[in-house]
């Protein structure tokens, strides 16, 4: 008889039937009792075991972690907290499970205990709850986009170039690592290695995805990228998926009305199809929070955040006014912030987005016009800008709790311009001679952002540490798994 997902039969009308579902021991109680998971929803149901007519050995072998196969009467639950359960006529142990020895035993565990263990962590209610929300955001990317016209395009993941100089790399070679050929003056003979070149993985597919939109006018990228940084923190991974869209005769005008709109749309689809995984998240939120100072709890729930963010437009301040505000408060003044901002063109930190967001405005904030210094060369030169006060047009939005969600800008369409950037930046016009392509053979404006997608699901769970919203975790010092 083919197995029915737990999630459709705790949905059932049609009560008194027989049923076989397959499942996951999270419980066993009173030898009698079974709360049975499969994966499909964050409720378990309840098979009720004739403990008396089963054999003993097959009872001892229903342990936690334990891969089973019931058949029985789905029936009305005679307990509480569940409607319906199955009142178990015959049933199969598949897998066994060491109950002194399996890592996931039905009790709190701590989160750092649980990466330690991440090929078992989604068999609790938090990572469960977790990656279903992570994959109906991930669908909901490409919905978007894709009701919207655009391109789905997969740009490479091993590159010669590096974007932007975003950050440290990782390099691709095939060269050994005893006896590397070496040039004259003593270097890596890249000339001699599989692609002839010098090759890292990708930081970014946004060159490449402009290149696109330059023919199919708009298109997004949705992939793995990497950065090698040895950042430590709770905020960054060594590797991320991005999501990247371009789109052709956008301004940043253009660019922010579609990223507001792109982020509203993928938070509210979560909110509608995740509704018993978002509760969950947020009652986990509110136990969390309870040990911490009040001074450092959310002013608002899981939801009512989310809510909060679908409800409202984003406030629009240019860099400019971000950093009158900031140099003018509190925690400035009174050297509470641990980078003080002193003048214009300072590089925002963490800790000032997370003011502007969640004391200042209490919303999310679009920053925009960067100074050109501080911002990568592909970025638009603002016209009539104050000399040694260049700004560019860049866009960040920032969210509570989050800080940086999205980086964008409108791109540099001018040949001329774009080259003196370069030049100026010390950047290789024959490494990009591709890129510059685009501006030579019928250029216009066109811009485009990159939103990391763990930040996304980070926000979307409420979750603090992004090693919890992906799948394996690949930081400095860890590729376990």
């Amino acid at each position: 008889m083919k197995h029915s997902k737990i999630i459709d039969l705790l949905n059932s009308t049609k009560i008194v039937h027989e049923v076989t579902t397959k499942g996951w021991v999270r419980t066993f109680r009173n030898n009698q009792f079974i709360a049975l998971n499969d994966g499909s929803t964050i409720h378990n149901i309840q098979c009720v075991v004739d403990f008396e007519n089963t054999p003993e050995e097959t009872l001892k072998r229903i342990t936690t972690g334990a891969a089973i196969c019931v058949t029985g009467t789905l029936a009305e639950s005679r307990g509480a907290g569940q409607n319906v359960e199955i009142q178990v006529t015959k049933l199969e142990v598949l897998g066994d499970s060491d109950a002194e020895k399996f890592p996931m035993q039905p009790k709190k565990h701590s989160l750092e205990f649980l990466r330690e263990n991440a090929h078992l962590r989604v068999r609790t209610n938090t990572f469960g709850a977790i990656m279903r929300v992570r994959s109906v955001l991930s669908f909901a990317v490409h919905q978007y986009f894709q009701e919207k016209g655009f391109v789905y395009v997969n740009t490479p993941i091993i590159t010669g170039s590096d974007a932007e100089g975003a950050g440290e790399m990782f390099k691709v070679t095939a060269l050994p690592f005893d006896g590397t050929p070496r040039t004259e003056e003593g270097k890596v003979n890249f000339k001699e290695d599989f692609f002839g070149k010098e090759t890292n993985l990708t930081v970014s597919g946004q060159l490449e995805a402009e290149t696109y939109a330059m023919a199919l006018g708009q298109v997004y990228t949705f992939g793995p990228t990497f950065r090698a940084e040895n950042s430590n923190t709770s905020r960054h991974l060594a590797e991320f998926w991005m999501i990247e869209p371009e789109v052709a005769f956008n301004d940043l005008a253009d660019n922010m009305d579609l990223a507001e709109d792109f982020i509203k749309y993928v938070i509210k689809y979560a909110v509608e199809k995740c509704g018993d995984d978002l509760k969950f998240l947020e009652g986990r939120l509110i136990d969390e929070e309870k040990s911490k100072p009040q001074a450092d709890r959310s002013e608002m729930n899981l939801l009512d955040k989310l809510n909060f963010v679908l409800e409202n437009n984003f406030k629009r301040v240019s860099y400019t006014e971000a950093i009158d505000i900031l140099k003018d408060s509190t925690p400035n003044k009174k050297k509470k912030f641990q980078y003080i901002i002193n003048e214009w063109g300072a590089d925002l930190q963490s800790e000032h987005e997370r003011f502007l967001v969640e004391k200042h405005f209490k919303c999310p904030v679009i920053l925009f016009d960067y100074p050109a210094k501080i911002k990568a060369f592909y970025m638009r030169l603002n016209d009539n800008t104050e000399p040694g006060k260049e700004t560019v047009r860049a866009m960040d939005i920032l969210f509570p709790g989050i800080g940086e969600i999205v980086g964008g800008s409108q791109r540099e369409e001018r040949y001329d311009v774009l080259v003196e950037k370069m030049k100026a930046l010390g950047i290789d016009e024959e490494e990009l001679w591709w890129y510059l392509d685009t501006r030579r053979f019928g250029s216009a404006v066109h811009s485009g952002f990159g939103l990391g997608f763990e930040r996304l699901v980070l926000f979307v769970t409420g979750m603090t540490n992004i090693r919890d919203v992906i799948p394996f975790p690949r930081t400095p010092m860890n590729a376990e798994f």
